[in-house]
């Protein structure tokens, strides 16, 4: 194990990634609100287009926020046509959002724009460590229990 008294915080992988996070974070934020669109909404629409989870219970348990934001982005996302919202029949308090049509299209939209950026930081590496990054990446993603 290194001595962490000779390693330097920026050189460490927590710090890196979380500045290089932070940045890219700060790009797709840009790249998305021309939609009307936050990373939160993102997420809550690629979360409804792979089926992982469908009502708002659900998906505040998968997104780890709280149920009273993901009762907020719905509504954002309801006023652009990018879900619908209907009681669970078998239970009445249940709310389940479905992604739209539109709601395909805005994901598609923030999908490009991820794309771009992946485009962007992978020039300087080259096809294989470009690969393996988002390899190391995946499996990091996955331990922490994110959806795929």
């Amino acid at each position: 194990m290194k001595d962490v008294k000779q390693e330097k915080l920026t050189d460490t992988v927590a710090f890196r990634l979380g500045t290089l996070g932070a940045i890219t974070a700060d790009r797709f934020a840009e790249g998305i609100a021309v939609h009307g669109l936050r990373a939160k909404h993102a997420g809550l629409l690629a979360l409804l287009a792979s089926g992982a989870a469908a009502s708002q219970q659900e998906i505040a348990r998968t997104m780890k926020v709280t149920p009273s934001l993901v009762v907020g982005l719905a509504d954002d996302l309801e006023a652009l046509g990018a879900v619908s919202r209907e009681r669970d029949p078998d239970d009445r308090r249940r709310q389940v959002l479905t992604i739209t049509g539109r709601g395909h299209e805005l994901l598609a939209a923030c999908t490009a724009v991820a794309h771009a950026l992946d485009e962007e930081l992978a020039a300087a590496l080259g096809d294989a460590p470009a690969a393996a990054l988002r390899d190391a990446l995946a499996l990091l993603a996955a331990r922490t229990g994110l959806p795929g």
